[in-house]
């Protein structure tokens, strides 16, 4: 009897110590990096990326952002100019149908809006003026 205990109070001790610790980081997580003037912003875990962009010498917004779903499926789209929302942007569903779609000019909604259900079937359609017209 002395030996079986003997032989589990060994077999506890090796059992316990063999588990690997992985170090503790009081630092927390960087989800958004900077480099060669495009913006990324990740997930908690690292492992989607949530928004990409490129950046102006100003730090602001310049042509095509691009924001994800947790899944990796693209949500939307939309083109900046100087930090202000300038061109075309669509926003889809999960599902990947597209949601509404339009232009902007100087961060104003311009021109012919369209808005879908989740099917793709069209819900309205809007139009806004151009400045000036």
């Amino acid at each position: 009897m002395k030996k079986v205990f003997f032989f589990l109070l060994v077999f506890g001790i090796f059992a316990c110590g063999s588990e690997k610790k992985k170090p503790v980081s009081n630092q927390p997580e960087k989800l958004i990096e900077q480099k060669n003037g495009v913006y990324y912003e990740w997930y908690p875990g690292k492992k989607q990326l949530k928004f990409k962009g490129a950046l102006d010498a100003k730090s602001q917004r310049n042509g095509k952002w691009v924001f994800y779903a947790e899944s990796g499926n693209e949500l939307s789209i939309t083109m900046f100019e100087n930090g202000l929302k300038e061109g075309f942007t669509i926003v889809k569903y999960p599902n990947g149908r597209v949601h509404y779609r339009g232009e902007y000019l100087h961060d104003e909604m311009v021109g012919t809006w369209t808005t879908y259900d989740a099917d793709g079937k069209l819900v309205t359609e809007k139009n806004y003026a151009y400045p000036n017209e």
